[in-house]
């Protein structure tokens, strides 16, 4: 399995980003994908995630109403549809897979910057 995370760049504040997270490989063993981030000197921070099959999706407080995840039909591609951005949201995102088998997160992409200007 290997996910790769693009989309990233920078943005002025208030403005929107759509980072994606491509899944290649079998993902009978995936109970959800997430998106994290971690911002420079910072701990890394769940971001929000979805149910793998189900598609229930839910989200940190720090981004629920501007944040948004999404799958399109018969694509193993996750989108993170970001939008109001604040220079707070400055970070490298990654994208990461939890095995239903382990219950923990298995897979990492590489991660993207987001980079948010006041």
């Amino acid at each position: 399995v290997q996910l790769q995370a693009s989309g990233g760049g920078l943005v002025r504040a208030g403005g929107s980003l759509r980072l994606s997270c491509a899944v290649s490989g079998r993902t009978f063993s995936f109970n959800t994908i997430d998106w994290f981030r971690q911002a420079p000197g910072k701990e890394r921070e769940f971001v929000g995630g979805m149910t793998w099959i189900g598609r229930s999706t839910y989200y940190a407080d720090s981004v629920q109403g501007r944040f948004t995840i999404s799958r399109e039909n018969a694509e193993n591609t996750v989108y993170l549809q970001m939008n109001s951005l604040k220079p707070d949201d400055t970070a490298v995102y990654y994208c990461a897979v939890k095995s239903r088998f382990t219950g923990t997160f298995d897979y990492w992409g590489q991660g993207t910057q987001v980079t948010v200007s006041s």
